[in-house]
């Protein structure tokens, strides 16, 4: 698979996400060590790293479900680590988080699933506005046969389709990818890779995915950083970052069986 041309659309003069120096440790395990990220307007950052590396941490620290120790964490203009939990809750709203295992309600059809945020959010919109924006999302996501099902009746690809459209539902600015191709098959892989581009033309979202599948960072990346021991090492194309004579950054690859 060619590597991604980057999307001409991004904007580097504005950061939606800023974090310098981000330091998190649990107990004695320090995880991040001082991590500086920048993500621009209308761009697809792929954060790669082995499992434990702090990939899902980070995204976590800045949705606001962990706290950092210490440094700056700034999203969409508002510090993290400081505004009020009013604050928080606004900004979350503006935060798409597409969780690793869809986080589907399973007593809930598709429909209800994706009604769910917006009965709870949107209480001003009209069941007919509502349907609207379900079918819009379904449509982006190529899921619209799918509205009656329950989710046990789905395959783990359209599970993860639909959890995407459900984030998608409210419209959100970012995007946080957790591990979107865990445990699918390599044609499914494809599928929710071309999945997260279209998402980022359709809706000029700004996203920020999660992965350890090289795949998946060179089908959708337009910058690439990764994590070696708590820290960005190696950042810029897929190509540059593994240009590199860094044992650790090649065994890495080679692990990966990419051509």
């Amino acid at each position: 698979m060619l590597e991604k041309v980057r999307n001409p659309n991004i904007d580097t003069s504005k950061k939606v996400i800023y974090i310098r120096g981000l330091r998190k440790a649990f107990d004695e395990n320090v995880i991040l060590k001082g991590v500086d990220l920048d993500l621009y307007k209308g761009e697809n950052l792929v954060v790669l790293g082995r499992s434990g590396t702090g990939k899902s941490v980070l995204i976590k620290i800045i949705s606001g479900l962990l706290s950092a120790d210490t440094g700056e964490v700034n999203v969409l203009g508002q510090d993290v680590c400081c505004i009020t939990r009013k604050e928080l809750d606004a900004l979350r709203l503006k935060i798409g988080f597409s969780f690793q295992n869809s986080a589907l309600y399973d007593s809930m059809t598709v429909k209800e699933n994706l009604e769910f945020p917006l009965v709870r959010h949107s209480k001003h919109m009209t069941e007919q506005e509502r349907d609207k924006l379900i079918d819009t999302v379904l449509d982006a996501v190529g899921l619209r046969q799918s509205i009656n099902q329950m989710p046990a009746e789905l395959s783990g690809g359209q599970r993860k389709r639909i959890g995407i459209a459900r984030t998608l539902i409210l419209r959100p600015e970012i995007m946080l990818y957790d591990e979107p191709t865990a445990g699918l098959d390599p044609i499914t892989c494809i599928e929710i890779n071309n999945l997260i581009n279209e998402v980022q033309e359709r809706f000029n979202t700004s996203s920020i995915i999660i992965t350890h599948d090289l795949t998946c960072a060179r089908a959708v990346g337009d910058r690439v950083a990764m994590l070696l021991d708590g820290e960005f090492k190696r950042e810029g194309t897929f190509d540059e970052v593994f240009d590199t004579n860094d044992k650790r950054v090649q065994a890495f690859y080679n692990y990966n069986f990419i051509d």
